[in-house]
């Protein structure tokens, strides 16, 4: 696969390749950008092509206008069995972790681009990065606490990124945080209307670093901080086991099926 040449027929994404940077737009506007299977193997195979090239020296994650990225596909989840075995729960969940391993450690530099609403997984994909530019209109939230969830697999690199307790509230109170006020807590790096504008700033600059420093850089980064093997483990099979949970199931059912919220649930 050339990612210069004729583009792959991807389901869930655009692919644009210029002048060393990779753009990389999630494409499933009919599902608010929602993270299913065939997603996750796009991204894992994009992500390949790049590190066996070694050709761009960055990477542009961006969404939809208006919509980044809304966490995992609950359609998708309600079809699967709630009785499959640990290993095949896994299976389902360790690709997003090791994604989120792989954007952080990768020698490129992968700026988030977004504009407008970061649920849930979504936000995994913006703080494993390594900068975020939002526009003005951009909200930032933690949801799984309200499924019965724990954003298990994101808050490593959510603390890394804005610290503890800025974390901890936002999983805790689900409140959405303004791309202004992400600022302020280092969830965003640069705030603008004009988010091309000012990764082309970025770029210039970051176009005199070689990819294999800022590889050293990510690398040493990570031993600096809790981001173990141990730790991404214990992530996987925690959302492994409360996906299956029943308190979940109940609630994607009602979703799903009947489209009430679990705050809305008469058994509540």
């Amino acid at each position: 696969m050339d990612l210069s040449g004729s583009q792959p027929a991807y389901q869930t994404l655009r692919v644009d390749d210029a002048d060393g940077v990779l753009t990389v737009t999630l494409q499933r506007p009919e599902a608010r950008n929602s993270i299913n299977r065939v997603m996750l193997q796009e991204l894992h195979a994009v992500l390949d092509v790049v590190e066996a090239q070694q050709r761009h020296h960055l990477v542009v994650l961006q969404g939809q206008p208006g919509t980044f990225c809304t966490g995992m596909d609950f359609n998708e989840v309600a079809t699967l069995k709630p009785d499959l075995p640990p290993e095949v729960r896994e299976g389902l969940t360790r690709p997003y972790m090791r994604l989120l391993r792989r954007m952080a450690l990768m020698p490129q530099v992968v700026i988030a681009k977004v504009d407008g609403e970061v649920l849930a997984g979504g936000m995994g994909l913006v703080v494993a990065s390594d900068l975020v530019v939002a526009t003005p209109r951009s909200r930032f939230s933690l949801s799984e606490v309200l499924w019965g969830l724990l954003p298990a697999m994101v808050i490593p690199y959510l603390i890394r990124r804005v610290g503890y307790q800025h974390a901890y509230r936002m999983a805790l109170t689900t409140l959405p945080v303004t791309a202004e006020a992400g600022v302020g807590m280092c969830l965003v790096d640069e705030l603008s209307d004009t988010p091309d504008a000012a990764i082309r700033r970025l770029r210039t600059r970051l176009s005199r670093v070689r990819t294999s420093t800022v590889g050293n850089l990510k690398r040493y980064c990570r031993q600096m901080w809790l981001l173990t093997h141990e730790v991404e483990e214990a992530a996987v099979a925690e959302i492994s086991r409360l996906m299956f949970h029943p308190e979940f199931q109940g609630n994607l059912r009602d979703f799903v099926e009947h489209q009430v919220f679990p705050w809305e649930s008469k058994d509540r």
